[in-house]
């Protein structure tokens, strides 16, 4: 099992794809912020993870 997955979601500014690198052994609940790769605006993420794989993950814009 890979301790490292990646997922794609869309900025929600910008609409463009985007690639996220998800420590799956950080925790079962995790909350952070990363720039969109072409926009540059700060996305919020929250990602649910449960058996090692991630079973939820919400992007919204970093003020809502």
């Amino acid at each position: 099992m890979s301790l490292e997955e990646f997922e794609e979601f869309s900025c929600p500014y910008c609409g463009e794809s985007n690639t996220l690198p998800i420590d799956v052994t950080g925790g079962s609940n995790q909350e952070f912020v990363v720039d969109c790769e072409v926009c540059c605006a700060p996305i919020a993420i929250r990602l649910r993870i449960a058996g090692g794989q991630i079973q939820r993950i919400d992007v919204y814009r970093e003020n809502e």
